[in-house]
């Protein structure tokens, strides 16, 4: 039986590398607001990874409309249970790890990868998908979420806000992706 991974090393000419483009990369910290403006309409989907600390659990706006609703789906893994569940969390509608209850210190940061799909489609809503956790030397915890966001609005701008306090630490860096 072939080992998968022996079997896509194998592989040649059809991968593509260029796929992800650099578009903007913020440190954040000792700040409470970072914003990404002036997102180019040039990709199929955008990408944000980030690796930080903060007091409270940051939000998400997209664009500048945050009247419109949100619903949530999210699965939660603490190494020794699972929570699943289904909320409509209002106008932000993604909340990104803070150190609350997560065990994040300077050498646990939180890290993560959001996905905002068909960014610039004006024909249908937004879905945005997230993969975070951190490895709190045992109070740590994974988290997967999706939101749909009821606009068919293109998003042309991020703006991250910590409820209270500040980024005490970390990169966020936007990528596009190619279509």
């Amino acid at each position: 039986m072939p080992i998968l991974g022996i079997m896509a090393s194998q592989i040649s000419g059809h991968l593509q590398t260029n796929s992800y483009e650099s578009i903007a990369t913020v440190n954040a910290s000792g700040t409470a607001t970072i914003t990404f403006s002036s997102i180019p309409a040039t990709f199929k989907h955008l990408q944000l990874r980030f690796s930080t600390i903060c007091s409270a659990a940051p939000t998400i706006q997209l664009s500048s409309n945050i009247s419109l609703g949100t619903n949530t789906h999210q699965l939660i893994g603490d190494g020794s249970s699972a929570i699943a569940r289904n909320s409509g969390v209002g106008p932000y509608g993604l909340y990104l790890p803070s150190d609350t209850g997560l065990g994040m210190s300077a050498n646990n940061p939180g890290v993560g990868i959001i996905d905002l799909l068909d960014y610039q489609n004006t024909n249908k809503n937004k879905t945005v998908r997230c993969l975070y956790g951190c490895d709190g030397n045992g109070t740590g915890v994974i988290n997967f979420l999706s939101v749909f966001w009821n606009s068919t609005t293109a998003i042309s701008s991020l703006t991250l806000t910590v409820g209270s306090g500040n980024f005490t630490s970390g990169p966020f860096a936007l990528y596009g992706i190619k279509g």
